[in-house]
């Protein structure tokens, strides 16, 4: 299933043009916090290669995955926004290459451009969207559901055609993340992981997931 485009994929070339000459090229390795949560909104980041996680912190210090984002994707753009401190960090999963804009020149490339300001707007209303579906799933699915709701989602989103028809996750996630991603113990997804490869409906090796029956990984993620 084919995502709707990031921000990137809102902007004609001359309006990549134009964000890339207010902006700078950097790198990072995987591992590496790009935006920290409690940061003053001082720069937004675009995405051009590999993906981060967006984390913030649980009642107790524990990682929260709040979700993950690739290339194309706007970080840190809700802080640029409402001026408020970022509700959430950025890490890095793999190597990056990113864009980094400073806020001011961000604001002011939006004040002269109407019609990407509304698009914006209107990606981040997506995001809700997509935030308000998973609280619901939280809400009402066990662990497994939960588990097996995000290997859908990135099924849908990072999968890519695996062996005997099944779909190979690109995405480099550790069961660490998945269960910080599902609201789990580490314990709990481990769990429904293996309960999975029993089932034949998976098979998993080091930050590697392939899905061999996602019909029925849908059909128990609801």
């Amino acid at each position: 299933m084919a995502s709707a485009p990031d921000f990137l994929g809102l902007l004609g070339d001359e309006e990549r043009r134009d964000l890339e000459a207010i902006g700078t090229s950097r790198r990072a390795p995987r591992g590496q916090a790009i935006l920290a949560e409690g940061q003053v909104a001082d720069r937004v980041i675009v995405l051009r290669a590999g993906h981060v996680k967006v984390v913030a912190s649980g009642p107790e210090g524990h990682e929260v995955v709040l979700t993950f984002r690739g290339p194309g994707a706007l970080l840190g753009e809700q802080a640029v926004v409402d001026g408020a401190p970022r509700a959430a960090g950025a890490v890095a999963v793999e190597p990056l290459d990113m864009l980094v804009v400073p806020a001011s020149a961000f604001r002011r490339y939006l004040d002269e451009r109407p019609a990407i300001c509304m698009a914006l707007v209107s990606l981040l209303s997506r995001r809700l969207r997509d935030s308000d579906r998973r609280l619901v799933q939280f809400a009402t699915a066990d662990t497994m559901g939960r588990v097996a709701a995000r290997l859908v989602e990135l099924c849908d989103e990072h999968g890519e055609p695996g062996p005997d028809g099944g779909v190979r996750i690109t995405l480099p996630l550790t069961q660490e993340d998945l269960a910080g991603w599902t609201g789990s113990s580490l314990e709990a997804t481990g769990k429904a992981l293996r309960q999975m490869r029993r089932l034949g409906w998976i098979a998993t090796a080091r930050r590697s997931i392939t899905v061999h029956d996602v019909a029925a990984v849908r059909a128990r993620a609801g």
